[in-house]
């Protein structure tokens, strides 16, 4: 059985071997001892905290675990409120004006702004799954649970969530909009910026990036062509978070300028559909109807996808579902229906 709790020291080797199969891009998990091993102790920080009252400094990293085996098969985060230490940077796209009624021209030009709106909102973050297991909806349990985490402790998360897209680059990692950037304000490659940004090195980002907007139409096409499109293989997991009503509202990563989406977290659809009952142990043979079930723990949090028997006042499960969620009978549970492709 897959389930999905937080991390640990001892997953340290799976997160590694994650970073280095999620390839280039990926900036929240780089390949980097000291880092991932930060990433972990912060973690467990974050789960070991019983009272929280409001958004801060939290970093919730859980990793999806064959059971059967003991082998990690995937990562996903939540961040609970970026950039309240370190800068959260975007370009935020625009339009600037330029009329003339006495030439009787008029241009709407695109712009893209340096900012930091983002500033203290939730983000859903570092959702990695190996290619092995992309497959019987693994993958949109690995990201939707989250959603769950969410519902059930509303007062450590901010009530705007977003998701980084990653952006379009190549075989090679180069990126067509950095390329711009890097021979007008940089020396140095996508990748490099990339892993710098994802160890937390961000003051060239001040240093460096032009302060004033940039007008899209100075780009080069291979630039401006890849503005707000996200790579090949982010395509499943963007279109998830559409299904649950993240939009892009124009703002876009400073590398690789893929889309940032967000949502209210109040009218995310797992949120909203999501229910809580008290559980019965017992037989669920008579249907087939599957769902991504949570415990209602944080320090000993564990979800699942497994078929339920769902009545007004009480959910059933089975006996090897309510051991991997490690509840009792009465214990409450969160769940939500999983329909739709992986």
């Amino acid at each position: 059985m897959l389930v999905v709790r937080p991390i640990t020291p001892q997953d340290y080797a799976a997160l590694y071997t994650c970073a280095v199969e999620s390839g280039h891009g990926f900036t929240s998990l780089p390949v980097d001892e000291t880092l991932l091993r930060r990433r972990i102790a912060r973690a467990q920080e974050a789960f070991a905290r019983e009272q929280v009252s409001e958004p801060g400094e939290e970093g919730y990293l859980f990793v999806m675990e064959d059971t059967d085996t003991g082998e990690v098969v995937g990562c996903s985060g939540i961040e609970a409120a970026v950039g309240l230490t370190d800068a959260f940077y975007h370009y935020r796209l625009g339009k600037i004006i330029h009329h003339s009624k006495e030439l009787d021209i008029y241009n709407a030009l695109e712009t893209l702004t340096l900012c930091n709106d983002y500033t203290g909102v939730s983000e859903l973050c570092t959702l990695f799954l190996r290619e092995p297991f992309r497959k019987n909806m693994n993958g949109r349990v690995l990201s939707r649970f989250r959603m769950l985490f969410m519902a059930e402790f509303r007062h450590r998360f901010s009530k705007i969530a977003i998701a980084e897209m990653r952006g379009v680059s190549d075989e090679n990692g180069e990126s067509p909009f950095w390329g711009w950037l890097q021979q007008h304000f940089f020396s140095m490659d996508f990748t490099q910026a990339d892993y710098l940004t994802g160890i937390g090195e961000k003051t060239f980002v001040a240093e460096l990036m032009p302060q004033l907007p940039i007008y899209v139409k100075l780009l080069p096409p291979e630039a401006q062509a890849v503005i707000g499109k996200v790579h090949e293989n982010t395509r499943p997991a963007l279109k998830m978070l559409e299904s649950e009503g993240f939009r892009c509202r124009g703002y876009v990563d400073i590398f690789d300028a893929g889309p940032t989406v967000e949502v209210e977290v109040a009218n995310i659809k797992s949120v909203r559909d999501s229910q809580k009952l008290p559980v019965k142990i017992g037989s669920t043979d008579n249907t087939k109807a599957r769902y991504i079930v949570c415990n209602t723990q944080v320090a000993n949090f564990r979800a699942i996808q497994r078929t339920l028997n769902v009545y007004s006042d009480h959910v059933v499960i089975d006996a090897e579902a309510a051991q991997a969620l490690q509840v009792q009978e009465g214990d409450y549970v969160r769940f939500v229906t999983l329909t739709g492709a992986n």
